[in-house]
């Protein structure tokens, strides 16, 4: 998977110190209801479509230049769904430190786009489309909590109340 060429500039900088970045995830779910998950090369986890925002980027056209990129499908944003900052840092293998705040969208395919998933780029071993109640194994830490503030939303959204999450004061609201 290739580091973005700003990242690297930066980590010339301040070398492996505490980087933090704007992520985004996109949950695509096809008309059938199943969502896009791809398995990952760094890890061989199961994920949903996430990466890293450029500067300059607007998040949800991030996740669609992502979705893209990683599995061919053509998609859409319909909803923002949360907006949430890691807790915790992330390590890499060459002792690079991140923290995150993701921006999760749900989205769809984009009418008259492909829907046809494919392995699109270097970052991904399969993708493809699954039932809510057929997940792929292993998946992600990080998909298995993000799941659930899709499935939290989607259900909220049936129920009239679509609005956007977010922690404070240490709660999901």
């Amino acid at each position: 998977m290739a580091t973005p060429e700003f990242i690297l500039t930066l980590r010339e900088k301040i070398g492996h110190d505490l980087l933090w970045l704007i992520g985004v995830t996109g949950c695509v779910v096809d008309d059938q209801g199943r969502i896009l998950l791809g398995r990952r090369s760094d890890n061989g986890l199961w994920a949903l479509v996430y990466g890293v925002n450029e500067p300059g980027e607007q998040p949800a056209d991030t996740v669609v230049r992502e979705v893209k990129e990683e599995t061919g499908v053509d998609a859409e944003v319909t909803d923002l769904v949360a907006v949430v900052s890691d807790t915790k840092t992330t390590t890499y293998a060459n002792g690079d430190v991140t923290m995150y705040m993701d921006h999760s969208f749900l989205c769809r395919v984009r009418p008259g786009g492909n829907a046809e998933p494919f392995v699109g780029d270097d970052e991904s071993l399969a993708v493809g489309w699954f039932p809510l109640d057929a997940l792929p194994e292993p998946l992600a830490p990080s998909t298995v909590e993000r799941l659930a503030r899709f499935r939290r939303y989607i259900a909220a959204k049936a129920d009239g109340d679509a609005h956007a999450m977010f922690i404070t004061d240490g709660e999901l609201r």
